[in-house]
């Protein structure tokens, strides 16, 4: 591949698009996408990015809070003594798009730092435009980014290509692999490559999430099979460890308390899916001793649900009870099923779903498989045959300014639409 044809070809694009006229080569869409958002937010495509760094202080607590600390000796093996060789260095950022690790070739890492890709640089798409760290993070998949194809002009003699890494049990988003470089150092089998190790990545967390569940379970067993009644062990995100007395279900939705496991959450709390429970501190989790009676906790009142699909790369569902409040953070792929039932309040049969999700009305297990999990967390509030929210329920839902920017990940048809402004 001629790299400085490639480049040229590119800036042409680049430039006609910033013109706001219609280049006769069109930019890849995830790039194309990327930029649209670059423009409606008004990001300079000329701007100095070499500002808020954080301190060291700053990095290292984010260092040790993020769970990319377990898996940062997965990366290094697999990505570092190749990025060295090819005259690449290996950067890893938090979800924020905070680089917290840089690691490679000497002579590129000095490269890197007048480019502003230090340490506790912020590389999301609203700090640097099109990037193959911030793009990542708002289209949850893999990126090559390559020469004119960054918004900011600065990057153009530079390429590099990133990969989520998704917590595996809840679809969490915790940040980006990215392998960078100069632009005449290029691979196409890169982004190949670095796709990859994310999913090594992600599979080295399931397998110390398993790992956990299973000491937990050692601990909670002889103390579950002493206790008369219903109980259930959970680590500190609300999976399931041991069971006694109902029915067992992978995951419970925690309170901001537990989750975080709080000292003060000793005692008593109400859990949206089993209402009142005695709450008990175990290593590395809590145990739960139902005090109501069996089935899904009785609403207390007024009922109110906020979906926020606001932001680009965080969503979240909030739910008011009449004194009682908690939320809970969404997947992407439960992000859009929640807009979707929110939008279609009449309901919507599995098969709808399907064509609203996947443009296949055929592929009805997977959204029953899907719905199910959200029902382990909304509980009583989603109702079927057809899907849909409890009448009684005031459901709303926090958009994004501009339509366009909606949900920026998903392919899915019933959210393409709800992109396109109504003529």
């Amino acid at each position: 591949m001629d790299c400085a044809h490639a480049a040229r070809l590119l800036n042409g694009v680049r430039a006609a698009t910033l013109s706001g006229q219609r280049p006769q080569l069109l930019p890849r869409p995830v790039i194309g996408e990327s930029w649209g958002r670059m423009l409606r937010n008004g990001v300079d495509p000329d701007r100095d990015v070499r500002s808020g760094l954080l301190n060291l202080e700053e990095i290292e607590e984010r260092r040790q809070a993020s769970p990319l600390l377990d898996i940062m000796p997965v990366l290094r093996e697999a990505l570092v003594s190749v990025a060295d060789e090819a005259h690449h260095i290996m950067v890893v950022c938090d979800a924020d798009g905070r680089i917290l690790w840089r690691e490679g070739n000497a002579a590129v890492l000095h490269r890197a730092d007048r480019l502003g890709a230090e340490l506790g640089a912020d590389w999301s798409e609203e700090a640097v435009g099109t990037n193959g760290v911030g793009t990542p993070l708002v289209a949850r998949r893999p990126v090559q980014v390559f020469s004119a194809e960054h918004f900011v002009s600065a990057q153009h003699m530079w390429t590099c290509a990133g990969a989520p890494i998704t917590d595996p049990r809840d679809g969490r988003l915790l940040g980006v692999v990215d392998v960078s470089g100069p632009l005449e150092t290029m691979h196409p089998a890169t982004l190949s490559l670095v796709g990859t190790v994310a999913q090594l990545a992600e599979a080295r967390l399931r397998e110390r999430h398993v790992a956990a569940l299973e000491r937990l379970r050692a601990v909670a067993a002889p103390l579950l099979a002493r206790i008369g009644g219903r109980a259930v062990a959970v680590d500190v995100n609300g999976w399931t460890a041991a069971v006694i007395g109902m029915q067992p279900v992978d995951r419970i939705a925690l309170p901001k308390s537990l989750s975080e496991q709080s000292e003060t959450a000793e005692g008593r709390a109400w859990l949206p899916t089993l209402g009142a429970v005695t709450v008990s501190p175990l290593p590395g989790g809590w145990l739960l001793r139902l005090d109501g009676p069996d089935g899904e906790a009785e609403s207390a009142g007024d009922t109110r649900v906020v979906i926020d699909v606001s932001r680009p790369r965080r969503w979240s569902v909030e739910v008011t009870d009449g004194s009682r409040s908690w939320s809970h953070e969404l997947s992407p792929r439960h992000a859009e099923l929640l807009y979707l039932l929110a939008l279609h309040r009449g309901g919507r049969s599995a098969s709808a779903l399907a064509e609203d999700m996947f443009g296949d009305p055929t592929r009805t297990v997977t959204i029953r498989a899907e719905m199910s999990r959200v029902r382990r967390y909304l509980g009583c509030l989603l109702l079927h045959r057809p899907y849909r929210f409890r009448e009684d329920a005031e459901v709303e839902v926090l958009l994004p300014e501009v339509a366009a920017d909606l949900l920026p990940h998903s392919v899915a048809p019933g959210v393409l639409r709800s992109r396109v402004p109504a003529p």
